[in-house]
């Protein structure tokens, strides 16, 4: 092979090495929260009511209201919040919008005084910051990325994050539901469904950070187990003392 074929292989390693994972996306948190909270909440809810000896009907009603319940107040709760961050950070850009339009000359000297920090040569640095700043839009990006820490062109979107968090929720609260919609009338079917989708969604989460898939699987079932057991004891405690 060649010395120019062995720095292509090299380039085209490297290349497909060197990609990272979308991590400002707006769907990944919600939809992971979502999850997680729809199984530890609904379970742990549904749990507590079967601690209390109540009858198979309260559980699959307190279970289907708690789904629709927590699916709409994580929906509204992440639209509300997402879409805060966004005008917040809309407003941001606003104000640099018009420093960049009010005083162009000071702002394309912050650019430069900035490059200079990191290393650059101040007469080079003067002349990229110039380069740069002769879009506005251009000069508008690159200040909200180095000033603000921004892709103005990359922000989360409300709606989105919305619909994931509602989606994501009401699955994970479907598992312990879903036994006793297909016909379980004891609770184990539940628990058991329910804490082997702890594990799995622990698990899945594992393959988009640095975690070992088994250790942030039992992670995960052992904060949706104690959930679910201090919920049914609270539920036993109560029912005895209401009754």
């Amino acid at each position: 092979m060649s010395i120019m074929e062995n720095e292509a292989a090299l380039h085209e390693a490297h290349r497909d090495n060197h990609t990272h994972r979308d991590v400002n996306g707006g769907w990944l948190r919600p939809a992971v929260f979502g999850a997680m909270d729809g199984l530890v909440s609904n379970l742990a809810l549904m749990t507590g009511v079967a601690g209390g000896d109540v009858s198979h009907r309260t559980i699959v009603i307190t279970g289907l209201v708690g789904l629709a319940a927590g699916a709409f107040s994580m929906a509204a709760g992440e639209y509300t919040s997402v879409a805060s961050q966004r005008e917040l950070v809309q407003a941001e850009l606003e104000v640099e919008r018009r420093e960049l339009r009010k005083h162009p000359l000071d702002e394309m000297q912050e650019l430069a005084a900035l490059y200079v920090s990191r290393g650059v040569e101040p007469r080079l640095a003067a002349e990229v910051a110039e380069q740069l700043s002769r879009d506005p839009e251009q000069a508008l990006e690159i200040h909200a990325r180095e000033e603000l820490g921004i892709d103005p062109d990359d922000l989360p979107s409300p709606l989105i994050a919305a619909l994931s968090s509602f989606g994501a929720f009401a699955l994970g609260a479907l598992l312990p539901l879903l036994p006793y919609l297909l016909g379980a009338t004891a609770l184990w079917p539940a628990l058991l469904l329910a804490l082997i989708g702890l594990f799995g969604c622990g698990a899945v989460v594992a393959r988009v950070t640095a975690r070992s898939w088994w250790y942030s699987g039992l992670r995960q079932l052992a904060l949706g187990g104690a959930a679910a057991g201090i919920t049914y004891a609270l539920g036993a405690l109560f029912g005895t003392a209401v009754g």
